[in-house]
C-alpha cells in the first residue's frame, strides 16, 4: 500500500501529479487553498482533459477556522433554446444523444466557480495575480504533457463515437492518431485562452471576446446554447448541507448534486452499530446503506428550484434514524437500479492557516460532448444529457434547468480536532467511494493512505456495461466476498486497483499542525506537502 504523505505547512492532493504540484507551488509562494485550487482546477484541465475541461461545471467547499463552510455551485442551466421541441424539431425524441453539439446544452460553470473563488481567496488575503494561478496550466497546453494510460485508452475506446464530433481529432490526435502513453499531446488554442483570461479576466470566458467565440463555435456545432445564456450565467455561493456523527459532522454539496446521497450513506451507516473495519458488517452495511441513501436520492434530487421539499429535510435525525431501521444486517434488499455514470476529478487542499478547498470538476462522460471550439480549445461537458424528454419526469429538460449532478465535494471537521478534505470522482460511484474512505480511516482507524488505496466496490455502474451487479476488486478478503455472495448480492469480480472504483483523495489537518494526505494508486495523482 503508498505511503501516507506528511507535512506541517500545508498539502495538495490531485488525480494528476501536475495538478498537484501546481497548488503545492502556489502554497509555497505564500498563497491560500483556494488561490492553490485554482492553479490545480486549471492544470488539470489541461493535464487530464478526458476527465475534465474549462468547458465543464464544478463544485467547491471552501473553509477557514472558525467559520461555517461556504460552498460554490458553478454549474450552468439548460440553455433558453433547450426546449423540447428544439429536439423534437432535430428528430430527437427518446433520449438527448450523448455527443456532439445537441448534447453541449449546458452553460460550462467551471470557469465562473474559479472567478468566485478568486473573489473569495482575495477575502482571505490572497495577492497573487490570476495570470499567475493560471500560468502552469497554459505552460502545460503549450508545451505539452505526456498523455496517460487512461487518456489513450479511452481515447481508443470511445474513438468512433468522437471521431466526427466537430473539433474533437483536432484537438486530441496526435499526427492523425490516437496519441499513446507518453506522446506529447499540446493545447496551444486552450494555452491562448488561459492567458487572455489570465490578463482580461475570468468573466470574458462569459461576457467577452472568448464567450463570443464559444458561442460562434456551438452554434456552428449545432448546440442550442448563445451568447445570452453564456453571458446571464453567475456562480453561486450555496450553505452546504451537513450531516452529524458520532466522529463528528460531515458536510457536502445541496442538490442539484447528489452530496445529500453521501451524507445519507454515512448517516445511516453510524447509526448501525457497526464496531469493526472490513468485515462483512462493515462493506455489507455500507453497500445496504447505499442503497437507502440512492433511494432517497433518485425520487428526489433535481434542480432545488423544481423539488417537493427543503433537501436538509431528507436527512434529519429521524429520516437517517428511519432509514437505518430499514436496513437489514443479514440480507441484502433487492436492487433494480440503473446506475449513473461520469467522468470527473476531485482535489483537495489545505494551507497552514488551516484553509482548505475540496473542489471536483468535471465534463461528465469521457471527453464530454466531445465538441471542440477550434479558436478557443474548450471541451464542452454533455451533462445536459442527463435531462430527460419526458416532461413529467423529475429531470424533465426545461430551458434556465439545471441538471442532476454525480458532483459531490467533502469536507469533515471531525470531534478529535482534526480537519479533513476528501472525493473522488466516479459518477455513481463518488458517494460509495467517500463511505469506504471515510469509515475506514475516521471510524475505524486505518492509515489514510490503506484507505484510499484498500480494495473497494461499486454498487452498479460509472464507466463500461449497463449492469447494476455490485463489483468488487478481487482482492477484498475472499471471506468476506463469499459472505456477501450468501447474504445475496449479486457480486461480480474485477480486477483489482480498478479505476471504475475512482480516484480517491484526502487530506487531513492535526491540531498539532501535522498534514496527512494520499493519493489513490488507481490514477496518476499525488499529495505534495512542502
Amino acid at each position: 500500500m503508498p505511503a501516507t504523505r506528511m507535512s506541517y505547512r500545508g498539502m495538495a492532493v490531485a488525480p494528476h501529479h501536475l495538478a498537484a504540484s501546481a497548488a503545492r507551488d502556489v502554497l509555497a509562494e505564500g498563497g491560500n487553498a483556494a488561490e492553490a485550487m485554482i492553479a490545480a482546477a486549471a492544470a488539470i484541465a489541461a493535464v487530464y482533459p478526458h476527465m475534465n475541461h474549462l468547458g465543464g461545471d464544478g463544485f467547491w467547499i471552501l473553509s477557514r477556522p472558525g467559520e461555517t463552510p461556504v460552498g460554490i455551485e458553478a454549474c450552468g442551466p439548460a440553455a433558453v433554446a433547450a426546449t423540447l421541441d428544439f429536439y423534437r424539431e432535430r428528430g430527437v425524441t427518446q433520449t438527448i444523444p450523448p455527443r456532439g453539439g445537441l448534447a453541449a446544452l449546458t452553460v460550462p460553470g467551471a470557469v465562473s466557480g474559479w472567478d468566485q473563488a478568486h473573489r473569495m481567496a482575495t477575502e482571505w488575503g490572497g495577492k497573487l495575480p490570476l495570470s499567475r494561478l493560471l500560468e502552469p496550466a497554459a505552460f502545460f497546453a503549450r508545451d505539452g504533457v505526456a498523455v496517460s494510460e487512461s487518456q489513450e485508452r479511452l481515447t481508443r475506446e470511445k474513438f468512433d463515437e468522437l471521431k466526427d464530433v466537430p473539433g474533437f481529432v483536432g484537438a486530441f490526435l496526435v499526427d492523425g492518431q490516437v496519441p499513446q502513453r507518453g506522446v506529447r499531446l499540446r493545447q496551444s488554442a486552450m494555452a491562448d485562452t488561459l492567458e487572455r483570461l489570465g490578463r482580461v479576466g475570468l468573466r470574458d470566458f462569459y461576457e467577452g471576446e472568448i464567450g463570443t467565440v464559444l458561442a460562434d463555435d456551438l452554434k456552428k456545432a449545432g448546440s442550442p446554447l448563445s451568447t445570452s445564456d453564456l453571458a446571464g450565467f453567475n456562480a453561486r455561493i450555496v450553505a452546504p448541507l451537513s450531516t452529524r456523527l458520532s466522529c463528528g459532522t460531515i458536510y457536502n454539496m445541496p442538490p442539484p448534486t447528489q452530496g445529500i446521497a453521501s451524507l445519507a450513506i454515512l448517516g445511516v451507516f453510524d447509526r448501525l452499530g457497526v464496531r469493526q473495519g472490513e468485515g462483512f458488517d462493515h462493506i455489507h452495511g455500507l453497500i445496504e446503506s447505499t442503497k437507502q441513501a440512492f433511494r432517497m436520492r433518485d425520487a428526489n434530487v433535481c434542480d432545488p428550484a423544481y423539488m417537493a421539499c427543503e433537501p436538509a429535510s431528507l436527512i434529519t435525525d429521524a429520516e437517517l434514524e428511519r432509514m437505518a431501521s430499514e436496513v437489514d444486517m443479514v440480507r441484502a434488499a433487492p436492487w433494480p437500479h440503473v446506475a449513473r455514470q461520469g467522468d470527473t476529478i476531485w482535489m483537495g487542499v489545505i494551507d497552514a492557516e488551516g484553509r482548505s478547498a475540496s473542489y471536483i470538476q468535471s465534463i461528465y462522460w469521457e471527453f464530454g460532448a466531445g465538441v471542440v471550439s477550434p479558436s478557443t480549445g474548450v471541451l464542452f461537458q454533455n451533462r445536459g444529457i442527463s435531462f430527460a424528454l419526458d416532461e413529467k419526469h423529475i429531470n424533465a429538460l426545461k430551458p434556465g434547468k439545471k441538471p442532476f449532478h454525480t458532483l459531490n465535494p467533502a469536507m469533515a471537521r471531525l470531534d478529535d480536532g482534526r480537519l479533513m478534505v476528501y472525493g473522488t470522482m466516479g459518477g455513481e460511484g463518488q458517494p460509495q467511494t467517500q463511505a469506504a474512505v471515510f469509515s475506514r480511516h475516521v471510524l475505524f482507524g486505518r492509515d489514510l493512505g490503506d484507505a484510499v488505496a484498500a480494495p473497494r466496490w461499486l454498487l452498479g455502474r460509472t464507466w463500461g456495461a449497463q449492469s447494476i451487479t455490485l463489483k468488487i476488486e478481487s482482492d477484498l478478503d475472499a471471506g468476506v466476498v463469499a459472505q456477501l455472495k450468501a447474504a445475496g448480492h449479486d457480486v461480480e469480480l474485477v480486477a483489482p486497483r480498478n479505476d471504475m472504483m475512482g480516484h480517491a483523495g484526502a487530506i487531513t489537518l492535526s491540531p498539532d499542525g501535522r498534514f496527512e494526505g494520499a493519493s489513490d494508486p488507481r490514477s496518476d495523482g499525488d499529495a505534495i506537502g512542502f
